[in-house]
């Protein structure tokens, strides 16, 4: 609608609103939600059909899961659905931000509805072979980084922001390729270690999502970003539209993600969204805040690398179970406990991420 409207703002004065980010992102959230909402129904009874049984349920799990078999997965293709095409409504389609970070986006969630179907159809709770996702993340992740380095300008598409410092911008050259390149595809796999409970990965991710429409507004004005000290990148503010339509589409998920969930989100969303913060969080400039905003995520990644490296070199284990969440589960916290309190986590290292675009 940008695209089409906003040029006919000159003979309609109401036209202009679409000229306006912060329209266009309110638009995105209410258009990814009711289309979330409206498609919910149909996607979910059509996954009950098509899957039968649902998720396989892993039998060295909590005891409580197993009351969910049944409940179907790949629920991240309406999120796929809503975020895709409230984006394509609302956003600046001659944005290669834009382009870059659908490419993240939809690719992840191919890699995780192939994962998905895998689990579904050989009735195998371990799906893809880890090996062969990441070469396929890795090569996603490259493409797209490199492609924002080349519409990003000098020396800023090769630096790396440090936060709490004024302006202060560290040239890696072309070693930001890997390390951006880790950013997203660690991102997309901590939220799909994060995603194994009702609710439990979705809000976090609207949280990072909001922060990071934020921030994209903000690094998209120079006037805000020289106030700030903070890079300025002209046409990141697109990003504020993308992540309003990611949070919209979270909402309208949560309506039937919510305890006891009617559908799973399985790799098809987890990857797909976490892959898509890494991407928006390289996009502004603001990687490392990534890891505080989105420090539940890192918190969970965490606790696995910790409980796989204790066990082959000690043979013990640092918590009852991995991920994290799991641990607290086998302690005898009840889900929705954990589930809430994650989410008060997510929410205070939030905080704290958006305070470095001020404490500089």
């Amino acid at each position: 609608m940008f695209n089409l409207l906003a040029p006919l703002a000159e003979e309609f004065l109401l036209f202009n609103l679409f000229r306006y980010l912060t329209f266009r992102t309110g638009g995105a959230i209410l258009t990814a939600l009711f289309i979330a909402l409206f498609a919910g129904p149909k996607v979910i009874l059509w996954l009950r059909l098509k899957q039968g049984q649902g998720q396989p349920i892993r039998t060295d799990g909590p005891e409580g899961h197993l009351a969910k078999k049944g409940t179907p997965t790949m629920g991240g293709f309406l999120i796929l659905l809503a975020l895709a095409i409230s984006t394509l409504l609302w956003a600046d389609l001659s944005s290669g931000y834009v382009w870059a970070v659908l490419l993240v986006t939809i690719g992840y969630g191919v890699i995780g509805f192939a994962d998905d179907f895998l689990k579904v159809s050989k009735k195998n709770p371990k799906g893809l072979n880890g090996r062969i996702k990441l070469v396929f993340e890795i090569a996603i992740a490259l493409g797209a980084v490199v492609w924002v380095m080349m519409i990003t300008r000098d020396p800023l598409s090769t630096s790396l922001a440090i936060p709490f410092l004024k302006q202060l911008m560290i040239n890696i050259g072309w070693f930001f390729v890997p390390v951006a390149v880790f950013i997203i595809v660690g991102a997309g796999n901590a939220v799909n270690l994060t995603d194994g409970l009702d609710g439990l990965a979705i809000v976090p991710v609207m949280i990072a999502a909001g922060c990071y429409a934020l921030i994209s507004y903000l690094v998209g004005n120079a006037v805000f970003s020289a106030y700030l000290q903070i890079p300025s990148v002209p046409g990141a503010g697109e990003m504020a539209v993308f992540c309003g339509a990611l949070t919209g589409a979270g909402l309208g998920f949560l309506w039937f993600n919510a305890p006891p969930a009617r559908v799973f989100m399985g790799d098809t969303g987890s990857l797909s969204l976490g892959g898509a913060l890494g991407m928006v969080a390289v996009i502004t400039k603001h990687e490392i805040v990534l890891a505080i905003i989105g420090g539940l995520f890192v918190l969970e990644t965490v606790s696995v690398i910790v409980q796989v490296a204790s066990y082959k070199l000690t043979g013990k284990r640092v918590f009852r179970m991995a991920p994290l969440h799991h641990h607290f589960e086998k302690k005898g916290w009840a889900e929705p406990t954990i589930v809430i309190r994650f989410w008060i986590i997510a929410s205070v290292l939030a905080l704290i991420g958006l305070s470095t675009l001020k404490l500089r």
